[in-house]
């Protein structure tokens, strides 16, 4: 055996060790949630943004309908200005692209839940907010996670879960964010060319937002005990 191949040199380059990978994952988790829930510096965090859009909202379901909007032109403004570049910045640009779409992605949800009168601070709320970035695959991330569902996997299902159990279900949520990652870049070959790159990354970015605002409608569904003008209280 080489000496290259008896301390792991010959590994593919792509290939992460298992503690490698734990600790990326658990580093995307952290920003999802410290930046996407709680917010960071300019970026206001969920609570704060709800306060924001319900001023001047005629009801608690119109300030949901602008966080929406909101998020929706976010991301379609980033996926645009990162795909014109085409392949030349996708090496560098793709990565900080999906982050930055799952962070926007993340505070979207988590601001839902908190117009509809959730709490971000609780483990199970921020678990469900982190499912909702994975939509249809929910169920079988918590199957695989030991967690089995017979029906919609709400803010409810999720607070009976013990801690320990919760935080499982969210490595489980960010590995599949991790191989979304490759994925998504495959997806759009289309930045080959600038503009018409930038036009596919803005209209997948969207699609794909829209999605997850729908999930977070299922997972979060109204609170009638939340009284009006009590967010952040």
């Amino acid at each position: 055996m080489s000496e290259a191949s008896s301390d792991g040199a010959d590994r593919p380059p792509h290939r992460l060790e298992p503690g490698a990978a734990q600790a990326r994952v658990e580093r995307l988790l952290r920003t999802l949630l410290d930046v996407g829930v709680d917010g960071r510096g300019p970026f206001q965090g969920a609570v704060q943004l709800a306060g924001r859009l319900e001023v001047g909202s005629v009801s608690l379901e119109d300030a949901v309908g602008r966080n929406v909007g909101l998020h929706t032109r976010l991301a379609a403004a980033s996926g645009f200005v990162t795909g014109l570049g085409g392949f030349i910045t996708l090496p560098v640009a793709m990565p900080a692209n999906v982050a930055g779409f799952y962070v926007l992605a993340t505070r979207m949800v988590a601001t839902t839940a908190v117009v509809r009168g959730y709490d971000v601070d609780r483990p199970g709320v921020r678990t469900g907010v982190l499912l909702s970035l994975v939509g249809s695959e929910a169920t079988d991330l918590l199957r695989r996670s030991g967690v089995h569902v017979t029906g919609p996997v709400t803010e409810a299902v999720l607070s009976r879960l013990s801690g320990p159990t919760l935080m499982v279900v969210n490595k489980a949520v960010g590995f599949r964010i991790m191989v979304s990652l490759g994925e998504r870049s495959l997806s759009r070959l289309g930045r080959a060319l600038p503009l018409a790159g930038g036009l596919i990354g803005a209209g997948l970015d969207t699609l794909m937002l829209r999605g997850i605002a729908a999930e977070a409608d299922r997972r979060f569904p109204p609170n009638r005990r939340r009284p009006r003008g009590q967010i952040g209280a």
